[in-house]
């Protein structure tokens, strides 16, 4: 029996079926990526770590997932995206509880290499799949001249990239206590941290193969070379640049914000809680921001989201600076959750808007090779300023103080981006 075509979805089904992929957004990023800033305290002390090779870590994890991207759009010719999906999020699982079973650098860089290859392909295909859903999926009463309720394409979106949020409160009600537990046995410590993301990841590819299953992308040849015609780079140039910005900027308060808190005295239970907040304000992000992403063609909804990113930021410098004030440094949280992801689903938001459907998977890379670019240099960067600082407290806030000025510039460079004929 055939599957029926997506646009018999109806609402509750589209919402479900976006739910699924939410989930691969949760491995893809949320647990192959963003955990390892709570793993990261602890691998630091056992193995000795400088901050510099800290951020190589996840360095190498960009680096991978820049490899991943750049073979989606041959890969795409030739797979369902579907199944890409869930390749990746299969090998992300595998991936992630491998890193449980060695301490050498070496093949920890090979492991983190490899998961952001595996994580590429679920989130580019994941966007993928998500912006076709969000078209096909409304009633022709509410399909707007673009193709789709504005709304309801805003909160497909959203409700996609939102789902990286629930990976990060997932990793931050475990991991925490694994690794502040002795590290002798496999299972316990950050070895045991990363066995349980391992685990996370593999419950949550399951859900989404189920959830996801009407959902299809068959391979186009043709398709896909449109659409290398048409997405040229430099008409989007402006918002490409203040997106590498977003890239080198925010990776550096990802890896290394944590490890700022653990260094001022935070207890477990607080580091709990602010990773919680940050996450839940990523799951936040797909009703707050929906409608800006849909009421402007141009660069500006990346221009303010990247601002306040900025100030985000900037926020656990200002409270080192004055003594460690607790509320500001939950205001930077939250306000970094209910951002950063919306920053990714503002350019998946101006490919569906000013490029043909057909250029949409080169579209999307473009802006994904540019995310991955900026993300292998951002974490050596910040952890450079670290290491040459005279303090551990003072070389991270000025390590941070830099990803917030890189923040901002970002936003000023997307401000320039007009919308496309």
């Amino acid at each position: 029996m055939s599957l029926p075509p997506p646009a018999t979805y109806t609402r509750p089904e589209a919402l479900t079926t976006a739910l699924g992929l939410a989930l691969a957004a949760a491995v893809s990023l949320g647990l192959a990526r963003f955990a390892y800033g709570l793993v990261l305290p602890a691998m630091r002390a056992e193995l000795g770590w400088s901050y510099f090779l800290a951020g190589a870590m996840n360095t190498a994890n960009a680096a991978g997932y820049l490899v991943g991207a750049l073979l989606m759009p041959r890969l795409l010719r030739h797979h369902d995206a579907r199944a890409l999906l869930l390749w990746g999020g299969w090998g992300s699982a595998l991936l992630l509880a491998a890193h449980a079973f060695t301490r050498s650098d070496a093949v920890l860089l090979v492991l983190r290499t490899l998961c952001g290859c595996a994580s590429a392909a679920s989130f580019v295909c994941g966007g993928l799949l998500a912006a076709r859903l969000a078209t096909a999926s409304m009633p022709a009463a509410a399909v707007s001249p673009d193709g789709a309720s504005s709304h309801h394409a805003g909160l497909i979106l959203g409700l996609y990239y939102g789902g990286v949020g629930l990976g990060i409160i997932a990793a931050s009600l475990g991991v925490p206590a694994l690794v502040g537990a002795v590290p002798s046995p496999p299972w316990t410590g950050w070895p045991g941290a990363w066995l349980l993301l391992g685990a996370l990841a593999a419950l949550f590819t399951a859900t989404t193969a189920r959830l996801t299953r009407r959902l299809r992308s068959p391979p186009s040849a043709a398709a896909t070379g449109s659409a290398r015609a048409s997405a040229a780079w430099r008409p989007m140039g402006w918002l490409l640049a203040g997106y590498l910005m977003f890239g080198l900027g925010y990776i550096g308060y990802m890896t290394f914000v944590v490890t700022l808190l653990r260094e001022q005295g935070r207890s477990t239970g607080e580091i709990v809680a602010f990773y919680s907040l940050l996450g839940a304000g990523v799951c936040a992000s797909s009703w707050l921001w929906a409608g800006l992403l849909q009421r402007h063609r141009d660069g500006r909804p990346l221009a303010r989201l990247n601002t306040l990113l900025g100030l985000a930021t900037a926020l656990p410098v200002l409270a080192a600076w004055i003594g460690g004030a607790a509320p500001l440094v939950w205001l930077s949280g939250l306000l970094f959750g209910s951002v950063f992801l919306s920053v990714v689903a503002s350019t998946t938001a101006f490919v569906r808007h000013n490029l043909p459907q057909a250029a949409w998977p080169a579209g999307i890379s473009a802006f994904t090779i540019l995310f991955a670019a900026g993300q292998i240099v951002g974490p050596g960067l910040t952890g450079r300023v670290a290491d040459a600082a005279g303090g551990v407290v003072a070389g991270l806030t000025r390590g941070l103080a830099v990803s917030a000025g890189v923040l901002l510039l970002g936003g000023l460079l997307a401000r320039r981006q007009r919308a496309l004929a």
